[in-house]
């Protein structure tokens, strides 16, 4: 039986209760022979502050560059939004995509047919919706330098924020939308805003020529991000593999997440780049949802997110792509049971607690076995 060290941090909010149902779908792995995760568990976020004054910690950072992958609940809430700028609870997420080098941010919108009513769309646009935005993490925006806020002296105050991107990031994270594309349909789609950035510029030559030195099977087609967005909504399915910088990459991914019906349905994997020797990636998993302060320990959070997450680490850290599909196929039939949480029930009463839908899906895999 394989033996994997996979990291578990819960963080703040509804976290640790999501995390809990992942924990019984571990064990039972284990014991039925399928594989072995050994997990330790560490903090992040709010809960890492009021320990270390921290949003992350060395010892626990330490152990997130050991693991095979990183398991991440979801951090911040309203205790926490006057800390320093630098230990802010979302620090720490940042921290682990930066110094574990998750360059590639996987971010699927899957529409499960029983949940096609609660889109805030008609039901014929996102019926069957399955597309994947790879965005790049790691540079952009949210990284580029210089990063300040300058006291004019007259009343006035300029705040600048540094867009960069040079080639190999570029480079990197079109090679993972093209081989992710084999997989699928076997189209990508690449946004950005060639119009008026130069980054949009370098980023459309780079991706273009990638494509036709390695990639040339597969269609490729270029738009500007914010079109983009406004096809997201009128016709999401025209659309398979997107492949977009940090900026936008944040932005059309919460936009293809509402097509879904819930925040409470997205999974996500962030990944670095395959080691030399081991071939491995570093990566980090995780719900799309916030922490949900207002809803935790009141057995009300959708745990299908993060029981979502766990199966994408099961295809891309583990090896273990059937076991993948069997949870997904798991989660499709208790869905198409009938059984909803809060979030996903609509006009409807909820039917179900964090711990019941997790059982439920527990059993459905079990049954699949």
């Amino acid at each position: 039986m394989a033996s994997y060290n996979l990291f578990l941090l819960p963080g703040d909010g509804i976290g640790p209760e999501v995390m809990a149902e992942v924990e019984k779908i571990l064990a039972w792995f284990k014991a039925k022979g399928i594989a072995s995760f050994n997990t330790d568990r560490g903090l992040v976020g709010g809960c890492a502050y009021d320990a270390h004054g921290a949003a992350i910690s060395e010892a626990d950072m330490e152990k997130a560059m050991a693991a095979d992958a990183v398991l991440f609940g979801a951090v911040g809430g309203p205790k926490w939004d006057k800390v320093p700028y630098d230990v802010r609870p979302e620090a720490g997420l940042l921290r682990l995509r930066k110094d574990l080098g998750l360059f590639a941010n996987l971010r699927p919108a899957i529409c499960y047919p029983a949940l096609a009513d609660a889109s805030s769309l008609k039901k014929d646009v996102v019926e069957g919706l399955d597309i994947l935005i790879v965005r790049e993490l790691t540079g952009g925006v949210y990284f580029g330098e210089p990063k300040t806020i300058t006291d004019l002296g007259n009343g006035q105050k300029r705040g600048i924020d540094t867009q960069v991107y040079d080639t190999f990031e570029i480079e990197r994270i079109s090679r993972v939308a093209f081989e992710l594309a084999k997989t699928r349909k076997g189209k990508v789609s690449s946004a950005e805003k060639r119009n008026v950035m130069k980054t949009g510029v370098l980023w459309n030559e780079i991706v273009t020529r990638v494509h036709k030195e390695e990639y040339s099977s597969i269609q490729l087609e270029h738009v500007l991000a914010d079109n983009c967005a406004m096809q997201l909504v009128r016709w999401p399915k025209q659309y398979d593999v997107i492949v977009t910088d940090n900026l936008f990459g944040d932005v059309l991914s919460d936009v293809a997440a509402m097509l879904t019906g819930s925040l409470g349905m997205l999974p996500s994997a962030s990944l670095g780049a395959p080691d030399a020797k081991t071939k491995r990636r570093k990566a980090l998993y995780e719900p799309v949802h916030g922490s949900a302060p207002d809803i935790a320990g009141t057995g009300a959070a959708n745990p299908i997110a993060m029981i979502a997450s766990f199966g994408m680490a099961l295809r891309y850290s583990f090896g273990l792509g059937e076991w993948a599909d069997k949870l997904d196929q798991a989660i499709s039939a208790v869905l198409a049971k009938g059984l909803r949480t809060k979030d996903i029930a609509g006009d409807k009463p909820a039917n179900a607690t964090t711990s019941q839908m997790g059982e439920a899906i527990l059993q459905e895999i079990q049954a699949l076995a």
